[in-house]
């Protein structure tokens, strides 16, 4: 998923950075409210960001300018919601950019967008759709959408850099092609993901039973 430095041209790059930081801005703040409202909080969003920097950094081949890997945000979404998993994320992406080389700076904003952002939000939202009939099921579905849709959102990033041809039919062109290449390895791994954000969200629950999701 991450697009690698240098890839987008400056136009896009800025146009996703002005996307991506108000919404950090807001999942700053909404961070910092969560600290000062439960100290021991540090703690699970440590756990968290751990998730989110562990499994992404475990990039497979994919499509040109780009990769497949977990992306780890779906135990972040529904412990503390999409703000903040947002804020997470980018300080992931940004470790991963500067010590890794995996993603880059000049990308960070498109990353963070599609890994950081509009996943976790579908992911939420599927979570929040089904919470009330199985809080296990709902996590497993949280964790693979928000996954599976962080490379629909990059297929449709680089479609929208790197069209077939002119106009929105070869943006659609373009996406269709990024999604068939990236789902060969991207959905396996969003159920392999699934599997083990449910089987994180028991450990915790087994040493801290107080935790509760949003």
């Amino acid at each position: 998923m991450h697009i690698m430095e240098g890839f987008l041209t400056a136009e896009w790059c800025a146009f996703w950075y002005a996307i991506a930081i108000p919404v950090l801005i807001y999942g700053a703040w909404k961070t910092k409210k969560e600290i000062e409202k439960n100290p021991r909080a540090k703690s699970l969003l440590a756990v968290s960001l751990g998730f989110i920097f562990v499994l992404s950094a475990l990039k497979l081949p994919s499509v040109t300018g780009s990769c497949s890997h977990p992306t780890g945000t779906g135990v972040a979404v529904v412990l503390f919601g999409p703000s903040i998993t947002a804020f997470l994320s980018s300080i992931a992406l940004l470790y991963q950019a500067l010590l890794l080389a995996h993603g880059g700076l000049t990308t960070l904003g498109a990353n963070t967008v599609s890994m950081g952002i509009i996943g976790p939000i579908f992911g939420f939202i599927a979570y929040k759709a089904i919470k009330k009939f199985s809080l296990s099921a709902a996590i497993f579905l949280a964790a693979a959408v928000a996954d599976f849709m962080t490379y629909v959102v990059t297929s449709f990033q680089l479609a929208l850099a790197f069209p077939a041809f002119p106009g929105i039919e070869g943006v659609m062109v373009s996406a269709v092609r990024f999604l068939g290449i990236f789902a060969v390895t991207q959905v396996p791994l969003a159920i392999m993901e699934a599997f083990i954000a449910v089987m994180l969200f028991r450990s915790i629950k087994t040493y801290s039973p107080e935790v509760s999701t949003v």
